[in-house]
């Protein structure tokens, strides 16, 4: 055996001249049971997670005993800086490589709690087939460090009846650019539904049942994701709404993230850099932001009253003013700041758009005004106040509830189906 060694519990890795082998000591008072195992069936899986033909035993316990009862496997073959586990050993469909550097490899880097395989987890989750490479160099690898995360954040037993589809589709799809985004979904399901298109001429109502097909995934998404809003994060929420955004706001054609913006005021003389997380860009060109926090039922409105009146919250006019500030840098940047945003963005908008700063609007989105259970968060009188607010700040933002955007999404439905009805109307009147 090499030098390098890890262990974890009853599994432990060595490395030897042709890569890896994997040691497994006995965790039941019959040695031979793997032995047993594989004489009879071909194959034995061992620590509730890797699987092994009787091909890939190196080594097994002396029936004579007087030894330690541990198992070797060939576990992976080193080549060109990785190491090859065959797919099958973790239950995977096709062959996994881990870079030879960068990773400790315990058993809790292929198993997570209650005995989850996590690289099926990830080929599950993965848009292309193929192998599953774990750091390196090769192109289509998923780094070390977004690994590393994954494992940080992968669910523990608490988590998992509850959360763990959620939080597995969101850790690795975010890497692997929206695996789980609604228009994948929106398109496979057309696929499903079968073509609505005819050779004949194309009649208004089957524009309208796309449409209404659109917005109805759209509104499914986005209540699946808030019946799991506590296991996401603030920043989980800023993704899964940027998966489905363009779709949810047809007027804008791209989204920019992380953008960088001149800010000339706050110490005057010298520029300081702000950065956006979100912002978008219409049709037209033109440029604004948007602001996403959780969606929380008590960051709306202060519990208590201001002479009889219900006051934002610290979390809500803290956002309201981080997003003013937003729009007034954005402002003053003016001709400059076109160029460099054009420039910088050239590959996200369309081709030849060039990115206006033209009296941007900026949008929030936070809190709940329902809770789980449907039933109102606010008071009537909360709710008029609430309202008050919004329209306080409509001519520079919009301000959103999740529960809003769901309620908008069902109106637009609403609608929609209105139109589809009257619109086979019209045309079963027109063929008469």
């Amino acid at each position: 055996m090499g030098a390098e060694h890890w262990s974890s519990g009853m599994i432990s890795f060595e490395e030897d001249d042709r890569g890896l082998v994997l040691l497994y000591e006995v965790e039941n008072n019959d040695p031979e049971w793997a032995s047993k195992r594989l004489k009879d069936g071909g194959e034995v899986t061992v620590s509730n997670g890797f699987t092994f033909e009787s091909a890939d035993l190196l080594k097994a316990p002396s029936k004579r005993g007087g030894e330690e009862p541990i198992y070797e496997f060939r576990f992976a073959e080193k080549k060109a800086g990785y190491y090859r586990i065959p797919g099958r050993i973790l239950g995977c469909d096709h062959d996994v490589l881990i870079a030879v550097n960068g990773l400790r490899l315990e058993r809790r880097t292929f198993i997570a709690e209650r005995n989850i395989r996590i690289f099926p987890r990830i080929e599950k989750v993965k848009p292309t087939s193929g192998e599953i490479v774990v750091g390196g160099s090769r192109q289509d690898r998923i780094p070390v460090e977004i690994f590393r995360e994954l494992l940080a954040k992968f669910p523990n037993s608490t988590e998992l009846d509850r959360y763990a589809a959620a939080r597995v589709e969101t850790i690795v799809g975010e890497f692997f650019d929206g695996n789980a985004a609604a228009r994948e979904k929106y398109e496979a399901y057309l696929d499903r539904r079968g073509s609505i298109v005819s050779a004949a001429s194309l009649d208004q109502p089957d524009l309208i049942q796309a449409e209404i097909d659109k917005y109805v995934l759209l509104r499914e998404t986005v209540l699946a994701w808030l019946g799991d809003a506590t296991s996401y994060s603030e920043k989980d929420w800023q993704r899964l709404i940027i998966k489905v955004i363009l779709l949810l706001f047809p007027k804008y054609v791209a989204v920019l993230e992380g953008v960088t913006v001149a800010d000339f005021y706050s110490k005057p003389g010298t520029r300081k850099n702000r950065f956006i997380d979100i912002c978008l860009i219409d049709a037209g060109g033109s440029i604004d932001v948007i602001e996403i926090k959780k969606p929380f039922d008590d960051v709306l409105l202060s519990r208590g009253l201001y002479r009889g009146n219900s006051v934002p919250t610290k979390e809500l006019s803290g956002t309201v003013m981080q997003a003013e500030k937003y729009l007034f840098h954005l402002s003053k940047w003016g001709v400059e700041g076109e160029r460099q945003l054009t420039k910088k963005y050239a590959s996200v908008v369309p081709n030849g758009m060039q990115i206006r700063i033209t009296n941007p609007k900026a949008m929030v989105l936070l809190g709940r005004d329902k809770r789980a259970d449907g039933t109102s968060a606010l008071t009537d009188d909360q709710l008029f106040d609430l309202e008050v607010i919004k329209r306080k700040y409509s001519n520079m933002m919009d301000i959103l509830t999740y529960d809003d955007l769901v309620r908008r999404l069902d109106n637009v439905i609403a609608s929609l189906s209105q139109r589809r009805g009257a619109g086979s109307f019209v045309a079963k009147s027109l063929k008469r």
